[in-house]
């Protein structure tokens, strides 16, 4: 949501009425931003929901936290300039891995092991 907003904020701050999606460039850049973090939310839902209930709820819910402070850090970088997104992009990344290493071993202890 709160992403969300600040493209609100810069639509009405640059004057760029929907449906637009182009024109500033720091329009642009939190424009993208936010459609990225949307595309891979039901990813990260989906891990997390099977890591928490396949693995360990504790584990799951402590990369979630660390997966949305990566995102919000890659939005705030994002904003600023493009190349500000890279470092919590690979950190978003390799949090989403392990969400989805650790999913695929409680399924595998789950349906696997007596």
């Amino acid at each position: 949501a709160y992403f969300a907003l600040q493209v609100i904020y810069a639509r009405r701050k640059y004057k760029i009425s929907p449906p637009d999606t182009t024109g500033h460039p720091e329009f642009e850049r939190i424009f993208r931003a936010q459609a990225n973090c949307s595309e891979y939310f039901p990813i990260f839902i989906s891990l997390l929901w099977v890591a928490g209930i396949f693995f360990h709820q504790g584990v799951a819910a402590m990369c979630g936290l660390l997966y949305i402070y990566a995102r919000f850090k890659y939005f705030q970088g994002y904003t600023m300039a493009a190349q500000g997104r890279l470092g919590p992009l690979y950190a978003s990344a390799r949090l989403l891995w392990l969400l989805l290493a650790l999913a695929v071993a409680g399924l595998l202890a789950h349906f696997l092991l007596p």
